[in-house]
């Protein structure tokens, strides 16, 4: 029987954090590690095969582990996001058909969209997670002009983003080939024109980037904990 995978990336530098703190992963959020938030709820949803992309660090491991969901595999993370998922990705059994890929700097993910995400991959081989934009945005030419695109067609990316497992690997496999730079999972199966579909995340599901992020997202947990 086909099963379904969730790679959990925890190996993000932090770089931008400002020496807030050592790994933002294990930064404390609201009584446990951010980490741990991301894992309570891949634990609650139906995906049962997890792999935990994790630093050269035997520190971060264990701490981590500590968290994880059981079971799970360890994959040492590369230098880019992409290097840690195509490590990820190799080290998946042969029997995995779809693959959640989650950024765990992203700790407000439910289960209710995990089931969610699970149905549209089925049907469409390639799901993101995503909101509407709803800022103005320009693009700055070299000229000094600007062009302002049509909000009512971006959305802002976020993850989980979940594919098909041969969908991911062919895109992954173009992307090493090509020698190409990808920020999301999305963007490198973009690269074999195939469409994929958004589910619109109705709530907040920042990424933890800078310090004040840490404060947000207690805001956002402590908002969500105290709603009748």
């Amino acid at each position: 029987m086909s099963r379904t995978a969730a790679i959990l990336l925890a190996a993000g530098s932090g770089s931008r954090m400002a020496g807030a703190v050592a790994d933002k992963v294990l930064a404390p959020l609201a009584g446990r590690p951010v980490f741990a938030w991301s894992a309570a709820a891949f634990m609650r949803s139906l995906i049962a095969d997890f792999y935990v992309v994790v630093y050269r660090d035997q520190k971060q491991m264990i701490a981590l582990s500590a968290y994880a969901p059981t079971p799970s595999v360890l994959v040492q993370g590369g230098r880019e996001r992409q290097d840690s998922v195509m490590a990820a990705l190799a080290a998946l059994p042969t029997d995995i058909a779809h693959v959640f890929i989650h950024d765990c700097a992203r700790p407000l993910i439910r289960p209710e969209q995990l089931v969610a995400l699970h149905k549209i991959v089925r049907r469409e081989h390639a799901v993101v997670l995503a909101h509407r934009v709803t800022d103005t945005i320009k693009k700055h030419r070299d000229d000094g002009h600007l062009r302002t695109l049509n909000r009512s067609r971006l959305w802002a990316m976020e993850t989980p983003q979940v594919f098909s497992r041969d969908l991911i690997d062919r895109a992954y496999a173009r992307v090493a080939k090509k020698k190409l730079a990808v920020t999301d999972d999305a963007q490198a199966v973009e690269q074999l024109d195939h469409p994929v579909a958004l589910l619109e995340n109705a709530h907040p599901n920042p990424k933890l980037t800078t310090p004040a992020d840490l404060a947000y997202l207690e805001f956002l947990l402590s908002r969500e904990a105290s709603a009748p």
